[in-house]
């Protein structure tokens, strides 16, 4: 045993077992490792070696003293004693070489552990990245100081409690060990990442519970807010805010609320909130109560909760109906803006609801009488009104002429003209008009109105302004296959045949002649005043060219023309003085075996004249057929007359033979071949 062993043991052992334990508090324990901490420091000057490794048994005694004095104080006798047996004994000790040249200790390794234990005992076991429970111990503006049962507390920032405005010291929080001991010797915790990790499983605790929580309304975004629950940010959709439509958003902002969650996605981390479900319940049985007593006609009052462009709904109190834009208001309406705004407080009247009571229908207008009830009753047929246009559609105008009381004005009712027209051409939404009433009838609330008739009729004198063979000028509105239809004033129509359009050319359709729009001169024919009819002419202005083309176009003569068109059956052939002609196509082969062609000028001679049926038949063929023909006469008329003469010689020969002598034979026989060569050469 060394030096220093052996003071120390002495130390101890001279110290009375029975006052160590009457004074086994920690006071006389630290007094106690004071001494031998001063008699290990005296010899630390003259043996340094042995003082090193005395100060480090004492201290190490000291420290445990100081941290579990009450334990030392207990064991401490023991611990005496058994050093002094050591003392005592004077076997010596088995010499430790792997010890040789190390630090020393003063226990012994069982002693050792055992201390380590009882220190260890005292301190709470802290694993980092774990979520513990921790007390609060003091708040101040900026942190907040948490006792977790480690050697030193821990300090978290305030704002990770703001959700919490009632935290106070002596409160348990959730903490989360980030590290046990930073670059400064610190505890890292956080109080927000120990909410967010078990926040999940509150969250789905509180789905699955159907469980009311608290969130704080952080901000505003579209379609919602932003909740914080247990330190997650939820979706809070403006519909699942209050059972009425919430218009403004901005103030529930920073506010701490009651929300069921109501949605999880998992997948996305995405939570949705309620506060509308919470007082759901308690309007189901409202809702219950009010759509058991509801009855066709009766009459409720009700909110303006919405208002759309094809209606407005009615809060009932718990059950919501619809009234039509159709419904507010006996007179038309262009938006139910008009008639009612948000929140306003109106007493309407169940028109309709479905079996299950889920659609119901609403009525304003019911409740005031209806304006056809109130209709003066000396109003007839035949009276002037004014009224507003208030719809245009293609067929006609509707008039109002009081509030919900409307008369119809056809197209046709508008203007005495017959040309199919628009309403939208006299009339627009909005003017004030006058107008005769043509049809009312009081029960079936309906009534008809005519326009044209505060005008004079154009028909009424019709023959007196345009008499039969009077000339005026007209506009061309339409066309048809058979004619052009006219209008010479507004109201007045008239037909011009294609037929009498012109004299001379043959027209087949009268887009051939003018166009729509177009005026044109015309002549009365006809006056139907019965049916409102004018049949007209354009070619009755000038004189019959037919009068004068039958002196000039006779049948035989021959006039040079141009072929204007061509067909299988002919071509058209345009002659002087604008007529035309036809020239059948057996009568268009030229001298040469061909035919004559379209656009060629060449004579033609007139085979035929009809001043009735306006026609002209011409032939170009004729022209040298006729020419051939004439040869074939004269060369036939001239044989005949060789021929005559023949005879006539031969008569006078055939005389004389009868007084001829046989010697004359000869001559005869002579004259005889003579007269046969002349014959041969004639034929």
């Amino acid at each position: 045993m060394s030096d220093k062993e052996k003071k120390v043991a002495d130390a101890e052992a001279n110290a009375p077992v029975e006052e160590v334990k009457e004074t086994a508090q920690p006071e006389a324990a630290e007094a106690k490792a004071e001494e031998v901490k001063e008699e290990v420091v005296a010899e630390e000057e003259t043996k340094e070696v042995v003082a090193e490794e005395t100060e480090a048994a004492v201290e190490e005694k000291a420290e445990v003293a100081e941290e579990a004095p009450e334990v030392v104080a207990e064991e401490a006798p023991e611990v005496v004693a058994e050093e002094v047996k050591e003392e005592k004994s004077n076997e010596p000790a088995e010499f430790d070489w792997e010890a040789l040249g190390k630090k020393q200790d003063g226990y012994s390794t069982e002693e050792r552990d055992k201390l380590e234990s009882l220190y260890g005992n005292t301190l709470s076991s802290i694993v980092e990245h774990e979520v513990i429970d921790g007390t609060v111990v003091s708040i101040s503006s900026r942190e907040v100081v948490v006792n977790i049962g480690y050697k030193s507390d821990g300090v978290i920032p305030f704002n990770e409690f703001r959700y919490n405005p009632d935290l106070k010291a002596g409160d348990t929080v959730e903490i989360y060990v980030e590290n046990q001991e930073d670059s400064s010797g610190q505890m890292v915790l956080s109080h927000k990442k120990a909410r967010i990790l078990k926040s999940w499983d509150r969250i789905n605790a509180a789905y699955d519970n159907d469980e009311i929580i608290n969130g704080f309304v952080k901000c505003r975004t579209k379609g919602g807010l932003i909740v914080d629950v247990f330190g997650i940010e939820a979706f809070l959709p403006g519909s699942q805010i209050d059972v009425k439509p919430i218009r403004d958003y901005d103030i529930y902002v920073e506010k701490t609320m009651e929300f069921k969650v109501v949605k999880i996605n998992h997948e996305y981390k995405n939570v949705v909130v309620s506060h509308k479900a919470l007082i759901e319940d308690e309007l189901e049985q409202q809702k219950a109560e009010i759509i058991a007593k509801l009855e066709k006609g009766q009459v409720l009052e009700g909110t303006v909760k919405n208002i759309t462009s094809y209606g407005v709904f009615i809060d009932l109190g718990g059950v919501d109906g619809l009234i039509h834009i159709t419904d507010l208001s006996w007179g038309r309406i262009n938006h139910p803006e008009e008639v009612v705004e948000l929140d306003q407080k109106l007493k309407v009247v169940i028109l309709d609801f479905d079996d299950n009571k889920k659609r119901i229908a609403l009525g304003l207008k019911q409740l005031t009488p209806h304006p056809w009830d109130s209709l003066d009753e000396n109003l007839k047929v035949g009276d002037k009104v004014k009224g507003k246009v208030v719809v245009l559609a293609d067929y006609g105008a509707f008039i109002e002429i009081a509030a919900g009381v409307e008369g119809l004005i056809h197209v046709s009712e508008m203007s005495w003209s017959q040309h199919l027209r628009t309403a939208q051409d006299f009339l627009k939404v909005g003017d004030e008009v006058e107008a005769v009433i043509l049809t009312l009838d009081r029960e079936e609330r309906r009534m008809s109105l005519g326009m044209k008739q505060l005008m004079p009729d154009p028909w009424s004198n019709i023959r007196d302004r345009y008499p039969v063979n009077s000339k005026h000028k007209a506009t061309v509105r339409n066309f048809t296959n058979f004619g052009i239809f006219v209008e010479i004033e507004e109201g007045v129509d008239g037909l011009i045949h294609i037929s009498d359009l012109s004299w001379s050319k043959k027209i087949k359709h009268p887009a051939e002649f003018t166009k729509i729009g177009e005026e044109i001169e015309v002549m009365v024919l006809d006056v139907d005043e019965e049916n409102r009819r004018l049949s007209l002419g354009h070619k009755q202005l000038e004189e019959n060219p037919w009068d004068v083309f039958e002196t000039v176009f006779t049948v035989g003569s021959v006039h040079q023309g141009t072929v204007i068109s061509a067909n299988d059956k002919g071509a058209v052939v345009s002659l002087p003085y604008g007529v035309e002609g036809f020239a059948p196509m057996r009568h268009l082969k030229k001298e040469d075996g061909s035919t004559v062609k379209g656009d060629e000028t060449i004579d033609f001679k007139v085979i035929e004249f009809s001043k009735d049926n306006k026609k002209i038949i011409l032939s170009h063929t004729r022209l040298f057929e006729e020419d051939q023909r004439a040869a074939k006469v004269r060369t036939a008329e001239k044989a005949k007359s060789d021929a005559q003469s023949s005879k006539r010689a031969v008569r006078k020969v055939n005389e004389k033979l009868e007084k001829t002598t046989l010697g004359d034979l000869g001559v005869l026989a002579n004259l005889k071949s003579e007269i046969e060569k002349e014959e041969k050469k004639n034929n």
